[in-house]
């Protein structure tokens, strides 16, 4: 008999899914160890002091010492994520700029999703680096993957593209792999942090985790991503946290009317 795609108490939990996903991860990096970071930004002072194996950090309220992984995104450009021990209900994720002193923070807390909101939040909190000279555009959010449609490969057997639809929402659908033949809408957040390099964030309601990703669309037939995943595991009693990564490629770009187009800002449209 054939699954149900329709009936979501069928769909795979986070932690069913986690074998075998992580297998395009990119190697992790020191280059961060030994090295003291303090940012600067509407959100506050942020503190993250490295070693080879751990993090100690103060952000957003939150603080303690943390095993995390680190990723080269481009050059100077870097990726690190890690869950705290302390507060096992909070995974972090920051991207540090060295080449252009810029910073984000991004604090993915996890809660019980209602029917009006999700079970994983995302904080961010851009800045600068101090001590760096600030240049280029400020880390913000863009829509420039607004219209895009993009095919991930996580693994051998894991792939999934993406429809990016506006500032809110996009569209996934499960090519190949234990969940093959799903789909949903879910909100996502998409950050700039160079020219064709973005943070891009979603938060699923049908299965109760978020996802932060970073990725280099710079080249849209070798598009690479670095991402973790956070959520609660199949009981609901555990949190289940994990990085990963993919090789995408772009399929199309949708071209919409100027006057509908929801990549532009409804203020250039008139």
């Amino acid at each position: 008999m054939s699954l149900n795609l329709l009936d979501t108490s069928n769909w795979l939990p986070l932690d069913g899914l986690a074998p075998g996903f992580d297998a395009n991860k990119a190697p992790t990096v020191q280059d961060l160890a030994g090295q003291q970071f303090s940012v600067s930004g509407d959100g506050g002072p942020m503190t993250f002091s490295f070693d080879d194996e751990e993090v100690q950090w103060a952000a957003a309220s939150h603080a303690g010492t943390s095993t995390y992984e680190a990723f080269l995104v481009a050059e100077e450009l870097y990726y690190a994520q890690w869950q705290s021990p302390q507060d096992p209900e909070l995974a972090v994720s920051l991207v540090l700029d060295l080449l252009h002193g810029r910073a984000l923070y991004i604090g993915a807390t996890l809660g019980r999703a209602t029917p009006s909101s999700v079970a994983v939040h995302h904080d961010f909190r851009p800045g600068t680096l101090d001590g760096y000279r600030a240049t280029g555009t400020e880390i913000s959010e863009s829509r420039a993957l607004i219209g895009r449609r993009v095919e991930w490969v996580y693994s051998e057997t894991h792939a999934y593209e993406h429809i990016y639809l506006s500032p809110t929402w996009y569209t996934w659908q499960c090519l190949a792999g234990p969940e093959r033949g799903l789909a949903d809408t879910d909100s996502n957040t998409v950050f700039q942090v160079r020219p064709g390099i973005f943070v891009f964030t979603w938060r699923e309601k049908v299965i109760p985790c978020g996802s932060v990703t970073v990725a280099d669309h710079r080249d849209p037939n070798a598009i690479r991503s670095h991402g973790s995943l956070f959520g609660w595991d199949e009981a609901g009693r555990e949190p289940v946290h994990f990085t990963f990564g993919a090789h995408g490629r772009l399929i199309s770009i949708t071209q919409h009317s100027p006057e509908l187009n929801p990549a532009l800002d409804p203020a250039m449209r008139d």
